[in-house]
């Protein structure tokens, strides 16, 4: 299998990777494809104007990787390790991570206002 083979599969397992609603400035997908291009396309150098050398990749290994970012994509190991009730529902908040979810999906469409109201929220805390 030839390194293009690799680099198209790295291209393809990003392409599928879920965006980040919460961080669109520090996109995962970015940071693998800058390791990505400097591993499988090395640029010239500036200075003198010639090609770098290109160090041989290791394509067992970088299919490994490729694997890995496709086992992420595809929840295997949410299906594969289930988490039971008991850990999901603490006795104490029975309902955490239900709420965490719910404001991790309201987080990123929420206004400057209602930002401002959940922080006073937090602040006080009347029970």
């Amino acid at each position: 299998m030839s390194q293009e083979v690799v680099y198209k599969h790295y291209l393809r397992a990003l392409s599928q990777w879920p965006k980040d609603a919460l961080r669109p400035e520090c996109r995962f997908e970015d940071v693998m494809r800058r390791r990505i291009e400097s591993k499988f396309n090395p640029s010239e150098t500036p200075s003198e104007g010639r090609q770098v050398e290109r160090v041989p990749v290791n394509q067992e290994a970088e299919l490994k990787q490729v694997n890995a970012l496709y086992s992420l994509i595809n929840n295997r190991y949410t299906t594969q390790y289930r988490l039971g009730d008991l850990i999901m529902k603490p006795q104490s908040n029975p309902t955490h991570y239900a709420d965490l979810v719910k404001e991790l999906e309201e987080a990123p469409n929420r206004s400057w206002f209602g930002n401002m109201i959940n922080q006073w929220k937090g602040s006080l805390r009347l029970r």
